[in-house]
């Protein structure tokens, strides 16, 4: 009797463990993972028909077994709400109405390298309209239908192989100046050209023939930099046009023009040549009578206050007059779009860790908010009839989907058009966000996202993640990201914290140029100050937390591992981050990002080097102990690898506990599926060593 009662405990006893691995399986089931980040849907580039009654919008889904995404594009109708592939083979993308309504071009790899595509809306096949050798990017229709434009690759800078034809196995590049690399890529000689084609076919015809410059402006910029004159007899672009004889300046200069370049062959005019900085998204009003743009005042300053301006166009001289600012506030713009009427304009802007829409009379005042909640509101798009606008909403919880917005009354947060990842969310435990303010060194307050796993137990206790906001001047608002995934984060059992130190932007000019001249100075007392007062939280494990962060955040990472004396930090990951500030201005391309935020060569005056010496995380080396994971891609010309292979030797002979994990074909970003996957993976399995209960 006693054996039997002993097997029917045991029994009892195996159930019950059964029954909570099986718990622990479906809740650990129900997290956001590695793997199910890939398998989420991605919803890009919204576009209004003519009409105002339909809506295209790219769709992008991964592979992880094929390593790769593929986009259709989809057609919404707004009236039902239903939505349907306008597409179905290749992988296509950047769709375009045609100005009836009646027709779609876009660009697809069904036939091998993207060309254009037209295919008519009701129903047919679409029709290939150029055969352009290495594809085409950035389509745009003209406003009478009649062309359409796009840009390709065009060689204009003769090789090794061009200048000794009796070397056809020789494997070099030979260069004169600067940029010999670009952020992922090594200048091959070819340039971005804009091109423009009849509808009907025929050769393509190039605006920027002989020109040794890109639009759009690389690596960032998209089709928001090109746009027709409202009478299609002109494109304006975006451009750094660097004279032959002073090519130095294209690494030391943000200085770009808006270049207006009639179809006629006549010689493209710089409608801002007044202007010193960025000059970037170029956009008529639907009447042709005034013009907006993007502008920074600086030269150098890549992350200067992005300011809307508008100016009245005289399209016979061709040029602008009355230029003003629209948007008079302490902001910096995004992103923007007429209004159907032209006495207004929508605009996105990063405010107090979300990116809210605005709307602002062409004239010029005070911005007034049209969005609310906490969002970031991305791609705006306004209707024909005034009423209504479009954009993308994300947040940290779960990426973008389709929005329509209200354009009168009170701010709202939108109504959601499209749900493709709906089915995924209904089964997973989300986290919960809360927004924070911390009080600094210096007294200022400084904002804070802090972001709690599914499961969270304020009776216990969590380990931490700081992490360091890369840039250095990028908020950290509402983003999901497939690597600096804060949802992802929480779910594998940790509490984030995310900063808005000292140099982002959402919070003030003043705010925002803190950071320059001053990298390892007051933003990273911020960060020590809200780790500080996060720590002391009773559901905060002070002895496991880590700091984890990329380019600019990666920085930070070394130079924490420096200047921790308290032991805030129990491990530390660092991915492309900055570690030599000597090498770094040696080896990296954009000197104009180098020269602003470093005060220019270390060997320019005492005062330089004094903030070298001060800020360089390599000269810090001997008080490192921390484990350290560091993570670098072959491909990172912004931030070289070298600068991680120095920082990985460092920790390895003081010592620390450290892994190096190299990306061969990787940049500063890990794009791949599967090197996302294990990007993740590494991720998780060192923080887990350091960090988790063992």
């Amino acid at each position: 009797m006693q054996r039997l009662r002993s097997r029917t405990a045991l029994c009892f006893l195996s159930l019950l463990v059964a029954a909570s691995t099986l718990a622990r399986a479906q809740e650990q089931a129900r997290r956001l993972s590695p793997e199910l980040l890939w398998q989420l849907a991605r919803v890009n580039d919204p576009q209004v028909s003519p009409d105002g009654e339909r809506l295209l919008y790219e769709l992008r889904e991964y592979s992880l077994a094929a390593n790769r995404g593929t986009s259709q594009v989809m057609l919404l109708e707004l009236g039902s709400g239903s939505a349907r592939a306008l597409t179905a083979s290749g992988s296509n993308r950047n769709a375009r109405w045609s100005p009836d309504g009646k027709s779609v071009a876009f660009l697809s790899t069904r036939s091998g390298a993207p060309q254009v595509f037209v295919i008519a809306v009701d129903g047919g096949e679409a029709r290939q309209l150029t055969q352009v050798e290495g594809g085409v990017d950035n389509l745009l229709w003209s406003p009478d239908g009649a062309r359409l434009a796009f840009t390709a690759r065009v060689k204009l800078d003769p090789d090794v192989h061009d200048l000794h034809p009796d070397l056809p196995l020789a494997d070099a590049k030979v260069y004169d100046d600067l940029m010999v690399r670009h952020w992922d890529s090594w200048n091959d000689g070819t340039y971005n050209h804009l091109f423009v084609v009849d509808r009907k076919g025929g050769e393509p015809r190039d605006l920027m023939a002989g020109l040794r410059a890109h639009t759009p402006l690389p690596p960032f910029g998209g089709l928001e930099q090109i746009t027709w004159t409202p009478d299609s007899q002109a494109l304006v672009y975006a451009a750094r046009r660097v004279p032959d004889d002073a090519r130095l300046l294209a690494a030391k200069t943000t200085n770009s023009g808006l270049w207006l370049a009639p179809l006629d062959g006549g010689e493209p005019v710089d409608l801002v040549p007044d202007f010193a900085g960025y000059d970037t998204n170029p956009a008529f009003s639907p009447d042709g009578k005034h013009f907006a743009w993007l502008s920074m005042a600086r030269d150098g300053y890549e992350s200067d206050v992005n300011r809307l301006m508008v100016a009245d166009f005289d399209p016979k001289a061709r040029r602008l007059g009355g230029a003003r600012r629209a948007d008079q506030w302490d902001g910096t713009v995004t992103e923007f779009s007429w209004a159907a009427d032209g006495r207004s304009l929508l605009f996105a802007a990063d405010w107090r860790g979300t990116t809210p829409l605005f709307r602002v009379g062409r004239g010029g005042g005070e911005p007034q908010r049209v969005t609310s909640g906490r969002w970031q509101f991305t791609s705006p798009v306004c209707g024909p009839g005034g009423d209504f606008a479009y954009a993308l909403r994300q947040q940290t919880e779960r990426p973008a989907e389709l929005v329509r917005i209200a354009l009168g009354g009170e701010p709202g947060e939108g109504q959601a058009l499209t749900d493709h990842n709906g089915e995924v969310f209904a089964t997973l435990a989300l986290p919960k966000v809360e927004e924070r303010w911390f009080q600094a060194s210096d007294g200022e307050r400084i904002h804070a996202w802090v972001v709690l796993p599914p499961d969270f137990d304020p009776k216990r206790r969590w380990p931490m993640l700081l992490f360091c906001q890369g840039g250095p001047q990028s908020q950290v608002g509402q983003g999901f990201s497939t690597r600096w995934n804060f949802h992802l984060m929480a779910s594998q059992g940790y509490v984030v914290l995310a900063v808005n130190r000292r140099g982002l932007p959402g919070f003030g000019s003043r705010w925002n140029e803190q950071i320059s001249r001053d990298w390892g100075g007051q933003c990273m007392q911020d960060l020590l100050s809200a780790t500080d007062a996060m720590q002391q939280e009773p559901y905060i494990d002070r002895a496991r937390t880590a700091a984890v962060g990329a380019s600019f955040g990666g920085y930070t990472v070394y130079w924490l591992m420096g200047h921790d004396p308290q032991k805030r930090f129990a491990a530390m990951i660092a991915h492309c981050g900055v570690f030599n500030l000597e090498s770094m201005y040696l080896s990296t391309e954009e000197l104009f990002f180098v020269d602003w935020d470093l005060g220019g060569p270390f060997w320019r005056d005492d005062a330089i080097r004094a903030d070298y010496e001060r800020f360089s995380p390599h000269r810090f080396v001997g008080e490192w102990r921390t484990p350290l994971l560091v993570i670098h891609g072959q491909q990172d010309f912004r931030v070289p690898l070298e600068q991680g292979l120095q920082a990985f030797t460092a920790a390895r002979l003081q010592g620390c506990p450290s892994r190096f994990v190299y990306f061969p074909g990787e940049s500063h970003w890990v794009l791949g599926p599967q090197n996302g996957v294990l990007w993740q993976r590494l991720f998780f399995d060192w923080l887990d060593r350091w960090c988790k209960t063992r």
